[in-house]
């Protein structure tokens, strides 16, 4: 996709990769199994795109091998890959800022955006230091990035999160810091650059609870992007989370990537044309899942 003003295509891929854990459940296979199709998606899926790869779940050595994988995998020249690798990447480690747990970190191309400010903040009662509050299982973070892109200048406000599995209410509370965080941004140093905002990862929440319907509300600047393309020509799945075959839950939808206004106004009018969804396959004829979730794809154009 080559990018030309006044606006510019872009992809938004999200994926909750599974943890690489030494005791799998039924069904799951290894993480050094699941590695290559995980990557072998994620290439074939940002190949010629200007495109955002968004991960959670993600250990130290799962971030290590999927960014060695996407820049060794990438046309460009071998000799300038160590020093000026086709993908970087901006996220921490939950548990300590720095490498320790999972990470939900914001993958993209320095060549296509200059990235102008990140952080990562903990969904708790003291955000800014790894914590967790009320009822959550697990310490849970956000990623946030200013991004520019070089060419077109237009500026966007990413984002990544993995919300609490147990805690309703932490899931409840952790959407109301996220809009908290985006209504800081529009309205502080990047809000007259902003062209637009996404959220894109794993709320833990269905359409009809809690995280999502704080997300989506009418007050909010957020809406899920599957709303813009008629059923009809959505790909794939509907549902997001499958399981390894053998949990005895039913499939659910509770990945998504919603998008945002660029600024405070009373219009409802998103910069972003949605000019696709899909919710991708995880498994194929040799039944080895990549993941527990499928990954969601969305290719919009974001209008200057």
């Amino acid at each position: 996709m080559r990018a030309t003003a006044p606006g510019i295509p872009l992809r938004v891929l999200t994926h909750n990769i599974r943890y690489a854990t030494s005791r799998p459940f039924k069904g799951e296979r290894p993480w050094e199994e699941r590695a290559p199709y995980l990557l072998n998606e994620l290439l074939y899926n940002t190949r010629n795109q200007d495109a955002f790869i968004c991960l959670q779940e993600v250990l130290n050595n799962q971030l290590n091998d999927v960014l060695s994988g996407l820049n060794s995998g990438t046309p460009d020249d071998d000799e300038t890959k160590s020093s000026n690798p086709s993908w970087a990447y901006i996220g921490v480690g939950r548990d300590d800022g720095y490498k320790a747990g999972e990470y939900s970190p914001i993958i993209y191309r320095p060549s296509v955006w200059e990235l102008r400010h990140w952080e990562t903040v903990w969904l708790s009662e003291t955000p800014d230091v790894p914590s967790k509050s009320w009822d959550a299982a697990s310490i849970r973070i956000v990623t946030i990035g200013v991004f520019t892109h070089h060419v077109s200048r237009q500026t966007i406000l990413a984002m990544s999160t993995h919300l609490d599995d147990q805690g309703s209410r932490s899931r409840f509370e952790a959407a109301h810091i996220i809009l908290r965080k985006i209504e800081e941004y529009r309205n502080g140093r990047y809000g007259q650059i902003i062209s637009g905002v996404f959220l894109a990862g794993d709320l833990n929440s269905q359409e009809t609870q809690e995280a999502y319907s704080v997300l989506t509300a009418p007050e909010s600047p957020l809406t899920d992007s599957i709303t813009f393309v008629k059923p009809a020509a959505r790909y794939g799945y509907h549902t997001t989370w499958s399981g390894f075959g053998y949990e005895g839950l039913e499939p659910s939808r509770i990945d998504y990537v919603l998008l945002g206004l660029a600024s405070r106004t009373e219009s409802r009018d998103l910069p972003w044309k949605v000019e696709g969804y899909a919710v991708l396959e995880n498994r194929f004829d040799d039944g080895v899942y990549n993941s527990d979730h499928r990954a969601v794809v969305v290719d919009t154009f974001l209008r200057s």
